[in-house]
């Protein structure tokens, strides 16, 4: 399929009227890199001026997932050598990302199995949205002292009530329904179902073929969780949020719990990020993303929080500040400052993505 040097790690190929784009890094779970998101940004530009095309199907290599997100390894070796890809990494993915949102042929993503961080990014923008039974879902960035991004902080703060918010902090992994019930996803198809979804899609109408495998959703735990997330989610500040939770007890006081381990500072920049979003475009969020990102890669959490997970994996990762306490109004707000020459500049640039 063309010249594209990093074909072996994305594979596309046509099917009948179907573009059909496999993530095929499946040892690493189809984890991104700079070369994978080149590639389809490029392959994706020149499907949506074909017109023999007329579907895109976005899929992952193996047994595991679509996505497990960004290569944060490759992240790791970058920050340690300070390096500048990562920066020049993210302004390409979240160029992808918002091609994708407006990519003007049906974009249909299998959302099977582990689906998380970058792997949100390529799949939960896209018109026709399948999660399955062995979906697990979510944006763990506070766990590696990030924030949500790849417009993830956006479509967060699109959920229901305060649930994006539960999700953002906790970076809880999440089930197809609850994918569906945040508005990550549209469909759900079993996942013995998705070869021959994927064989429908190539002669059928994307809402041909889905509307032939879908079927009824599992019920939602996030769902029925939200008689207590609402109330305790609604304010601005994490240590109230906090607070709030203990006080409700039970499965609320487990997730306080989990926010206290996250990084103190990664919590309040993603609260905070999420509040930020509320009614801008993906153009907006997309660029506060990549100011926050920036602002972390200088920070010493996030290298340590990758450091804890990936690479030493002793899972004993030492915060700075250790305590939400500890981080200050105006350390948060330094997170959003503009980034003068270095700014992404999707707003700017209106719907120019190439």
């Amino acid at each position: 399929m063309g010249d594209l040097q990093e074909e072996d790690e994305v594979l596309f190929e046509r099917r009948g009227h179907l573009g059909v784009v496999t993530l095929n890094r499946p040892k690493a779970v189809n984890a991104l890199n700079h070369g994978m998101v080149k590639a389809m940004l490029r392959q994706l530009v020149a499907w949506a001026d074909d017109d023999s095309v007329q579907t895109v199907l976005v899929r992952g290599a193996g047994d595991r997932g679509l996505c497990a997100g960004g290569d944060i390894v490759a992240i790791y070796k970058d920050m340690l050598h300070g390096g500048t890809e990562t920066a020049a990494f993210w302004a390409d993915e979240y160029r992808l990302n918002l091609l994708i949102s407006q990519y003007p042929k049906p974009y249909v993503a299998f959302m099977d199995g582990l689906v998380l961080g970058g792997g949100v990014g390529v799949s939960a923008h896209g018109s026709v949205r399948v999660v399955t039974e062995r979906t697990r879902t979510g944006m763990p960035e506070t766990t590696i002292g990030f924030v949500p991004d790849v417009g993830g902080t956006l479509l967060l703060s699109r959920a229901p009530g305060e649930a994006g918010t539960h999700a953002a902090l906790t970076g809880a992994h999440l089930s197809g329904g609850d994918a569906l019930f945040l508005g990550l996803a549209d469909h759900f198809v079993p996942s013995d179902s998705l070869p021959a979804l994927a064989e429908a899609l190539e002669s059928s109408t994307a809402e041909a073929a889905v509307e032939r495998f879908a079927q009824a959703a599992p019920d939602s735990a996030l769902a029925a969780q939200r008689g207590w997330i609402d109330p305790a989610y609604a304010y601005d500040d994490a240590e109230e949020i906090v607070r709030s939770l203990r006080e409700a007890g039970g499965e609320a006081a487990s997730a306080a719990d989990t926010i206290e381990a996250k990084s103190p500072t990664s919590v309040k920049v993603a609260l905070e990020s999420l509040r930020r979003v509320r009614g801008v475009t993906l153009e907006e969020a997309l660029d506060q993303e990549y100011r926050v990102g920036l602002r972390c890669l200088a920070g010493p959490d996030f290298r340590e929080g990758i450091r804890a997970q990936v690479v030493d994996k002793d899972r004993n990762p030492q915060w700075k500040p250790a305590n939400l306490a500890d981080v200050q109004a105006s350390d948060v707000e330094g997170y959003f400052a503009p980034l003068g020459e270095r700014e992404l500049g999707l707003a700017a640039l209106g719907a120019k993505t190439t």
